[in-house]
């Protein structure tokens, strides 16, 4: 049993906030933490939103929705997570960031039964870990998927001093979140971007060499793979920059540079195209 009373989720971005959602559907009191101004009311609407659309799908009934809303506390001071007995956190994907949060939430949450797990997609664990001091062994992998609420997986991946007992805790607490818990060891990538990102460097590489065009190339890889979304397609969603800094991860955490990004990926990160969240990366969404 995962125990868990009251969850704290650290961000409320993307990330973040889907997390809060799936956790508060499934019946866990959470409290979203964002100290960025705005992101809170900002994510409000996107659970108001995304809850919305599953009761029209008849996925979800109204009473379900509306006992998810009042479960989620939003709060924009970290002092307020006490009393949370597990952290989720899901911020920038930067180790050194990471490290100087995790070091305070050591300290804010020093019970042994306070599991601290991070949501990071590439970043060692062992790493984020060493700043929990004494606390290591509660630090653990929880990586989710976007979009949360309807992405099944959720890795697993223990550091080096993470206790078994935490490991069990979280496979239940997925599972509790109706999710599917896979267990990876801690290299960089972990299983789901090491074996993606290489993939998707391949594509650009593909089309920077003239293999075939953005189109044919995600064409040939949907209808021949069977995959619901091509790699330039996948890589625009993501995020090119994002795609960029989990190969360094990886080619600095594995020691092999054959991980590093494309010259073509980089060069459109330079000119600003990052895919989505800037309106064109591969593709141009400006138009839409």
């Amino acid at each position: 049993m995962h125990n868990v009373k009251r969850l704290a989720v650290i961000g409320a971005g993307q990330m973040g906030g889907g997390i809060a959602q799936v956790a508060a559907v499934s019946g866990i009191d959470v409290t979203a933490f964002d100290a960025f101004p705005g992101a809170t009311d900002k994510c409000k609407a996107v659970h108001q939103k995304s809850l919305s659309k599953l009761v029209e799908k008849q996925k979800l009934t109204q009473d379900v929705m509306d006992a998810a809303l009042n479960r989620i506390t939003f709060v924009t001071d970290l002092e307020a997570l006490k009393g949370c007995d597990w952290v989720v956190e899901a911020i920038v994907e930067d180790a050194a960031v990471k490290k100087d949060l995790f070091k305070k939430l050591a300290a804010l949450l020093p019970g042994d039964n306070v599991v601290l797990a991070t949501n990071t997609s590439s970043i060692s664990i062992t790493e984020i870990a060493t700043a929990a001091g004494p606390a290591a062994p509660r630090v653990v992998g929880m990586h989710f998927f976007n979009p949360v609420p309807l992405m099944a997986l959720v890795e697993v991946i223990p550091g080096l001093a993470t206790s078994p007992a935490v490991v069990e805790r979280t496979i239940a607490l997925a599972t509790a979140m109706g999710k599917t818990p896979l267990k990876a060891n801690d290299r960089a990538g972990f299983v789901s971007n090491r074996v993606l990102m290489p993939m998707i460097n391949e594509a650009f590489y593909a089309w920077m060499e003239g293999v075939a065009e953005p189109e044919a190339i995600d064409g040939i890889m949907k209808l021949g793979c069977n995959f619901p979304m091509g790699p330039l397609r996948l890589a625009d969603f993501i995020g090119l920059d994002t795609c960029v800094h989990i190969m360094n991860v990886l080619a600095d955490g594995l020691n092999n540079d054959r991980y590093r990004a494309c010259p073509l990926l980089k060069q459109l990160v330079t000119a600003g195209r990052l895919g989505d969240k800037s309106g064109r990366g591969v593709f141009d969404y400006t138009k839409k």
